[in-house]
């Protein structure tokens, strides 16, 4: 049986010059070109974090984030370096960042979530169904839920404090707040990447439904891929298996929370309700899954 009493909720990492702590991340500055990010076990759903970690998740993120950000480099490149997360802490604070940690380069992050879509799912579903559009973007009358669109969307969204709620912005709005030349970029790489990676699971019976990149500049303002890419915590992953046209699949990813929570009297305000075993314990299975048939199968 799964424990949430063995998750690391949050991390205690004393050596290094504490910086943020986001929804799932603890950031610490390594030095002047440097950060430390630990990815925790701590899950977060509709912008809130629950109380309740998913014991192994963030090793499982970091293990995903790395298998693609090593797929997808040849498109853009990525914020990792080779430093050993080991080699940058006390030995009292080793077994905090093995396997669940990244040495990257500190980048200016861009302030949206640069989010693509394969299908019409959760809020671009929503919105689609009052405007026939999603972000600004026109799709064909008739779609259904789950309907594979007739290309990938790029739907920008706002990143929004912890606590509060993303905002889907349109393209023009989006080229409002970066530029038009960074906005141009950002989309272009942000498809290209979601194309190739969901032509990849799609051999792999997961079909990526959607899912959420974030980019950051250089001195240079040269565009990298940062964050995270292509975990359950930032992509709607369905089984092949048991896709259907008209309803939500199942998934591999934490709308299985969120369905979950859906059946609550709660407000989607903090503090969120604590996770009962059996979804605690069939949480941590779909990520594992997602995993094994990613990289490991």
């Amino acid at each position: 049986m799964i424990s949430a009493a063995d998750a690391m909720f949050y991390s205690t990492i004393s050596s290094l010059r504490f910086l943020h702590r986001g929804k799932v991340r603890d950031i610490y500055e390594v030095d002047e070109r440097n950060l430390l990010i630990v990815q925790t076990d701590r899950l977060s759903a509709f912008d809130v974090i629950l109380p309740t970690p998913i014991p192994g998740k963030g090793k499982i993120l970091t293990a995903l984030s790395n298998f693609w950000f090593g797929k997808l480099q040849h498109i853009i490149p990525n914020h990792l370096t080779t430093i050993a997360p080991e080699s940058v802490v006390s030995v009292e604070e080793q077994n905090q960042v093995t396997a669940r940690a990244f040495v990257v380069r500190k980048l200016q992050p861009f302030p949206i979530e640069a989010v693509v879509r394969g299908y019409l799912a959760g809020s671009g579903w929503k919105e689609y169904q009052q405007s026939q559009n999603v972000c600004g973007v026109a799709l064909p009358a008739g779609l259904r839920e789950a309907d594979r669109l007739p290309h990938a969307i790029f739907t920008p969204a706002t990143k929004a404090p912890a606590g509060q709620h993303d905002e889907n912005i349109s393209y023009e709005k989006t080229a409002g707040i970066i530029g038009d030349e960074f906005a141009a970029q950002i989309r272009d790489a942000a498809i290209k990447c979601y194309e190739e990676a969901a032509a990849y699971a799609l051999q792999r019976n997961i079909i990526i439904a959607d899912t959420k990149f974030e980019f950051g500049l250089d001195d240079e303002n040269n565009l990298f891929l940062i964050d995270e890419a292509l975990t359950p915590d930032s992509s709607r992953f369905w089984p092949v298996d048991k896709y259907k046209i008209g309803k939500n699949p199942p998934s591999f990813d934490k709308q299985f929370v969120r369905d979950w929570l859906e059946t609550l009297d709660w407000n989607k305000k903090a503090p969120g309700p604590n996770l009962p075993d059996d979804v605690l314990e069939q949480t941590a299975q779909k990520y594992q899954e997602a995993l094994r048939l990613l990289v490991t199968s």
